[in-house]
Formats: C-alpha cells, structure tokens, sequence
C-alpha cells in the first residue's frame, strides 16, 4: 500500500462545487480559485483556499507541485465500465445482443486466466489514471479471480473502487455461467474479502436480466441486504430487443425496472447502466427509491441504442441521481472529458436542454459522488476530503491553445476542455495524496 503519511501540496488554479449548477446558475454553483493551494495529509485535504493566505501553513519541508496555466479538479469518477472488455473496444457492426455475443462473451472467457485478468487490470487502472479518473464502478467477469485482480491492484495504487463479479445464470455460454447458489457463494466470499477493505467497495453484479433467472436476482437482492453499504449495479432499458427479450421472460412483472425492484436490487446506491428507454412511471420509482441512473453517451451512439433524456431524468419535480459512464467496450473512449461533450451532443438530440460545461463536470465530479453516496469523501475540494485530484491542461495541443487563448470565462474554459479534450488534456493525477499519473512533458 502507498504511504499515506508525507505531507504534499499543489498550486495553480482550481474549480469545484459549491452548489449543484442543474438547481440555479452557473455562477453561484461553481467556486474557482485562481491562484489555489491545496495540502494533503494522510490521503485527506487538509487545507484549500487562496495561496496568499495559506502558504504560510507549509513549512519547510512540505514539497508543492506547482500546476501553472491548469485547471484543477477533484478526481474523475465513472459510474459505469466494464475492464474485461477493454480488449474488445472498437469492435465493429452490431448492436446490443449480438454484440455480446460475437465479441464481449469470447473476450471474457480469457479471464479465466488469472494472468489475463491481472495484465488487464494493470492496462486498465493505468488508462483511468490517464485520464484523470480516480474512482469507478467496475464490471468484472463472472470469474472470481477477475474481481481479486482488479482489486489487489487498485489496492496497490490507493484508488477508491467499486468493483464486483458479474453474475449470469442463463443465456450466456457454458465457460461465463455460474448458478445462482455458486454466485451467491463466491460473492458472499468476495465481499468479505475486499468490502470495505482499504478503499475497496463490493458491487452485487447480475449482468442484467436476461442472463439472470428470478432465483438469482433475489438471491443478489439477498447479497444486497446482508452487508452495509454494499452496491448494486446493472444493465436497464438500453435496447429495444432487450427489453422485448426481458418481457418474454419475465412475462408476470409491469415493466424491465419492475424485474429488479421485485428482487430488491433498487434503492440507494444501485446503478442502473444506460436507462434510454424508461417510462415517466419508472423515472418516479428511480426517484422515490433513491437509484443512479448511469449515463453512457459515447456507448449508446456506437451501438445505436438511442439518446438518454437527462433533462427528464433530472425534473425538478422528481429528481433522479444521474452520473456519467464511459461503458468500455461499447463505450469508445475512457476519458469522462471527451463523454462530457458527448453528452452534451446527446442533450440536443434527445431534444433536451442544452448542457452546461457546468453541469457536465458535476457529473462527472461532485454530482457523481453525490449520485453514489460518497459525497462526503470524493467529489469536491474541500478540507476533510479525500485527496484525488485531476489537473488538467487547457492548452494540451495547438487546437486547444488556440481556442482556449480566446476563452473570456470560466464556462468557455471548461467547454473547451470537454468538446476538444481527451487523455491529452490530463496533465497529472493524484490519488490518496500522492501523484499517481504525470504526463511525459517535451523537453523541448
């Protein structure tokens, strides 16, 4: 584990949230400090503000990391990947279910090799890292191994995850099937081997409801309410013939929400991939219940799935917890800047309200802690907070430097960075307090 106990600090310019910019304007959501000094100890922020008022504080042996002409920000959180299917993005001409079973099903055979799944791990973590993402919610395989891979190495690295075995009884080949009873049994012994451990959070994982027979789901509803604080994460309403597959199997239930409601996986800190095609009634029970809806942009345009309404999933009269997902594989990039501006194209095309660069970053920052019930450790720069920063270049390429020489505010800044930004935007990546992630830098 990364020694927690130096004392570190960066300076530059830093923005985060003082309101959540979807309730009232831009201006009174967002806090910038131009000249900002942030001080870590123990993995924790212990100071933030204005440099001229606290570099007093630092001593003479507190190094600082100066980020001039960035723009820092807490740390990226996805709520919505898939790391086995990193080596299956870019795979071509299909939508939803066939795609699963030409390319995704064969590339997670392989994690049955624990080999495969620890290289995999590493590639992937590393490739968050880059791009400025500190904490995600993570589908592993079905295999046990692949969930102690990616958490032995996220341990290693001090990044706070959520993570957990996919579970599929039915539909799915031989080689990914567990039972309902062996994935009962070999989530029960995962949870207990990583929930809570470190900055390790255990996902209750049925695959989504095709995969799963009733047995199954209520035995991970059973999972669900037999630890504190544990997740549950799924696939709802992405496609048409998904959902037409799910009424022919679960012909006695009202609707695809209703087949997990039933089996008490919605509530607090249950994550519902996708959620395209969802009724005015289920908007209201996403609310009442307190689930996330993640919101996947670059994946459902690649497999055609259709645009997510976030303007109606956020109705002031019942709002609905929203956070982004870059879904790799079907997702095309892991970069939260670059499915920002994808959800931004897809809030026209869903006939929506125009999205802020304001609202995206809450999204993907503070709205997304909130959204996961984790708001009191990530999400924000604030004193008491976990210390996972993204430091980002708003004149990464010449494109960038040219546009964002002509930015007059900070909306036009982080506009820029979302529509033009990508991993080349990521300068430096702390995690728990330390560096985790530094762009190579051109001597010249």
């Amino acid at each position: 584990m990364p020694d927690l106990h130096d004392r570190r600090a960066i300076r530059g310019s830093y923005v985060t949230f003082r309101a959540n910019p979807f309730d009232g304007p831009t201006q009174d959501a967002l806090v910038l400090e131009e000249d900002g000094l942030i001080i870590m100890e123990h993995g924790h922020i212990t100071h933030c503000g204005a440099y001229s008022a606290l570099h007093g504080l630092l001593g003479d042996n507190t190094p600082v990391t100066h980020y001039k002409d960035c723009l820092i920000s807490a740390g990226f959180i996805d709520a919505h990947v898939h790391y086995p299917q990193i080596s299956a993005i870019a795979s071509w001409g299909e939508q939803l279910l066939p795609w699963l079973e030409q390319y995704i099903f064969p590339t997670e055979a392989e994690f049955a090799n624990i080999n495969v799944a620890r290289q995999t791990a590493r590639l992937f973590l590393a490739e968050l890292l880059r791009n400025g993402t500190t904490t995600a919610a993570v589908y592993c395989t079905v295999h046990p191994q692949s969930v102690d891979a990616f958490f032995e190495e996220s341990a290693r690295l001090g990044t706070r995850m959520i993570a957990g075995k996919v579970l599929m009884d039915r539909n799915c080949p031989p080689d990914l099937q567990d039972t309902a009873q062996s994935g009962y049994d070999q989530s029960a012994a995962l949870i207990k081997r990583w929930h809570g451990r470190d900055r390790q959070l255990y996902a209750v994982t049925p695959r989504f409801a095709i995969t799963s027979t009733p047995e199954q789901l209520e035995l991970a509803g059973d999972l669900l309410h037999g630890t504190p604080g544990l997740f549950m994460q799924t696939h709802l309403a992405e496609n048409l013939d998904e959902m037409a597959a799910v009424r022919s199997l679960f012909p006695n239930n009202t609707s695809y929400l209703d087949v997990y409601a039933q089996a008490g996986l919605d509530g607090p800190r249950a994550i519902f991939g996708h959620a395209i095609h969802m009724s005015e009634h289920d908007f209201a029970h996403c609310h009442h219940s307190g689930c996330t809806l993640a919101h996947c942009p670059t994946s459902n345009l690649f497999l055609g799935s259709g645009a997510f309404r976030l303007f109606d999933a956020l109705n002031p009269d019942r709002p609905v917890h929203v956070a982004l997902g870059t879904d790799i594989g079907a997702g095309t990039s892991l970069s939260l800047l670059a499915t920002m501006g994808e959800a931004y194209k897809v809030s026209l095309m869903a006939g929506d309200t125009r999205l802020s660069a304001a609202q995206a970053l809450w999204l993907a920052t503070a709205g997304a802690a909130r959204a996961l019930h984790l708001h009191d450790r990530i999400g924000h720069i604030a004193p008491g907070m976990e210390a996972d920063l993204c430091v980002m270049d708003p004149n990464a390429t010449p494109l960038m430097a040219q546009r964002n020489a002509r930015c007059t505010s900070l909306s036009e800044r982080l506009f820029t960075l979302m529509v033009l930004g990508d991993d080349r935007a990521i300068r430096a990546t702390w995690v728990n307090g330390k560096m985790a992630y530094e762009k190579n830098v051109d001597p010249a």
